[in-house]
């Protein structure tokens, strides 16, 4: 699966250039060059600027979490998030820009925290992601009450075996 996605990297990659550029001329042909360039200088100091400030929060976040003794995973994972989208903002280009404000925007960084999360629990599995994330949180819904019926007997009483058996040597420890 992963191989794939890189394989089709070299293809990937000039697309999206293509694709910045025909959204860039009609940025231009919509609001004018000189405010096009403007408005993309301004997305990227903005990305920027962002990329410290996510940095920073993401570190300290991840510092109290590790003090508290919790489960880091979801600090590390939003501020991962808010890092890739703070690293497209600064990018050049409108699509990057636009995909970046959605990572950065509470509800895609949210969900973008949570297919990261699940990635991360198929990769490493299920033991490893609680160690990570914290415990799951499972929904119950109510139904129909279940009844269990058990037809075993009861097992019978056994005595319990001496509780020292063989010789007794007296003396002390020392560690």
């Amino acid at each position: 699966m992963r191989r794939r996605g890189l394989a089709l990297l070299p293809l990937v990659l000039p697309a999206l250039a293509i694709v910045e550029i025909v959204v860039f001329i009609a940025v231009v042909h919509a609001i004018g060059g000189l405010w096009a360039v403007l408005l993309g200088v301004a997305a990227s100091l903005t990305g920027m600027a962002l990329l410290r400030r996510e940095g920073m929060k993401g570190w300290r976040r991840f510092q109290a979490a590790a003090a508290e003794g919790r489960p880091p995973g979801r600090e590390v994972s939003n501020s991962l998030v808010g890092l890739l989208g703070a690293l497209l903002l600064a990018i050049p280009g409108f699509v990057s820009s636009v995909a970046g404000l959605l990572l950065l925007l509470p509800p895609g960084r949210q969900l973008a925290r949570h297919q990261m999360e699940r990635y991360a629990e198929r990769r490493v599995g299920g033991a490893a992601a609680s160690d990570l994330f914290g415990a799951r949180h499972v929904r119950v819904h109510p139904g129909d009450p279940i009844d269990v019926i058990v037809d075993e007997p009861a097992p019978a009483q056994r005595t319990p075996a001496a509780a020292i058996e063989g010789e007794v040597i007296e003396g002390e420890v020392l560690r």
